[in-house]
């Protein structure tokens, strides 16, 4: 279990890069900056050789996320209807509406009509009442 062809080849020009990179620019600006110089041109190039991403290398990854980014249309949304269907959920909520307070009504006409019952038959046992003392008193009977 070696390395590949390729990665052997990236891997051997990365390296070369590096030196050279790092050998150039020892003398002007020292050992640690020369390799920060050297790292962002040495990982692209050791990348290709050992980096695949759904079968795809490096270089083809990196230009469709490129592409991705910068050539990309912008999405505009376009309504279909919108007035339409604005208008029908108005219309919606408006005989929602209508509908609850038709309830109201209606249950509001049932409480009057209850009450009214309840106040005739209250007035219907006293009637009665007043009915059987008087004929008691009138005719002497006691239950």
């Amino acid at each position: 279990m070696g390395l590949s062809a390729k990665q052997l080849l990236y891997s051997v020009l990365a390296l070369g890069s590096g030196c050279a990179i790092v050998f150039l620019l020892y003398e002007k600006i020292g050992l640690t900056f020369s390799c920060y110089v050297a790292v962002p041109v040495v990982a692209p190039i050791a990348l290709c050789g050992f980096y695949s991403y759904n079968g795809m290398g490096f270089r083809e990854v990196f230009t469709r996320y490129m592409k991705s980014i910068f050539r990309n249309k912008a999405l505009v949304f376009q309504s279909g209807g919108y007035r339409e269907m604005t208008a029908e959920i108005r219309a919606r909520e408006e005989a929602a509406k209508r509908a609850a307070v038709k309830r109201e009504k209606e249950e509001r006409k049932q409480v009057r009509k209850e009450k009214i019952r309840q106040r005739i038959n209250g007035m219907l046992k006293k009637s009665i009442r007043k009915t059987e003392q008087k004929d008691r008193r009138k005719y002497g009977r006691t239950d």
